[in-house]
């Protein structure tokens, strides 16, 4: 596949280096062909374009309306970007089902006969939302498509700063300054600099939310808690961060987040230390993981068992 406007191919030492994409432009460097590469194209350019929507409607009077009695929000910005991003998968991929934030699950618009089952794209138009609400510049968008469940492409793309970071499976992942290869430093002396996300479904209250939070922000340097995750996935993809913590986290953003990690050369495992299964479907307890450079993975895990049972983590 050819460069999107304003891209350069990846190479070089300066491309290779983590963390090092802040200032050189909006796009991702192509990672070439692929059986996927028409899928990422189209995503990125309906990413950057619900991008553009919500940079210029984020100054404005934002209409804000309440989701559920847990303190989660919709705004007005949610619904036009989705909209926007809807009909571009739709312009583009008829056949396949759509799974969006707002919208829930949108069947086919092609022909029945034609359609493939096994293929699902995964929309958050605005990952932020509470963010936007009170006027903090913190949120993105995120687009994945899964094929019979896996993430084969993911976007995420940072309408603040114009950015945008792309995976496709075993492709590797990609930012504006090119390749990203995760975390590469090792642990400070002070502590690790991590983020943290829980879904919208855990209360205040729950026990163990509460007792890894604690044991999170009692050993590390710095526990961010940005409630926009795939901007954290973009920063532990970047090596920006030295890991990521997620207690029964939300499905709709999880696959793009993941694979732009994976594919930077990111670990990801289960609370307790095994195979990490979560995906979009499926219960949120399956959904809690911890995310690092595989170094680094003994000494996370170890800092999560340090605040409840096993047992406790793993529901």
């Amino acid at each position: 596949m050819d460069a999107l406007p304003g891209e350069r191919p990846p190479g070089g030492t300066a491309d290779a280096a983590p963390g090092n994409d802040r200032t050189d432009g909006r796009a991702a460097p192509a990672p070439g062909g692929g059986r996927f590469a028409e899928e990422r194209a189209v995503a990125v350019r309906a990413a950057q374009e619900a991008g553009a929507l919500l940079r210029a409607g984020f100054t404005g009077d934002v209409g804000v309306r309440a989701k559920g009695d847990r303190g989660d929000v919709v705004t007005d910005l949610d619904l036009m970007a989705e909209q926007l991003v809807v009909a571009r998968i739709r312009e583009h991929f008829p056949h396949d089902r759509i799974v969006s934030e707002e919208a829930g699950t949108l069947p086919p618009s092609g022909a029945a006969d034609a359609a493939d089952p096994g293929r699902t794209w995964l929309v958050d138009p605005l990952d932020g939302s509470n963010n936007v609400a009170i006027g903090l510049p913190a949120y993105g968008v995120g687009i994945a498509l899964c094929v019979d469940g896996a993430p084969v492409v993911g976007v995420v793309h940072d309408p603040v700063t114009d950015r945008t970071w792309t995976a496709c499976a075993g492709a590797g992942a990609y930012g504006p300054a090119g390749r990203l290869a995760g975390p590469s430093r090792p642990l400070p002396a002070a502590g690790p600099l991590l983020a943290w996300t829980q879904g919208h479904a855990v209360r205040r209250t729950d026990p163990v939310a509460r007792a890894l939070r604690g044991a999170l922000e009692e050993r590390c340097r710095r526990l961010l808690q940005l409630w926009a995750p795939l901007l954290a996935w973009a920063m532990l993809a970047r090596g920006d961060i030295d890991g990521f913590v997620g207690y029964r986290a939300e499905g709709i953003d999880l696959p793009a987040g993941l694979l732009l990690a994976a594919e930077a050369g990111v670990e990801v495992r289960a609370l307790d230390g095994g195979p990490f299964h979560g995906g979009a479907a499926g219960p949120d307890t399956d959904r809690s993981f911890v995310a690092g450079r595989a170094e680094d993975l003994p000494f996370l895990l170890d800092l999560v068992g340090s605040a409840c049972p096993v047992t406790a983590l793993t529901g």
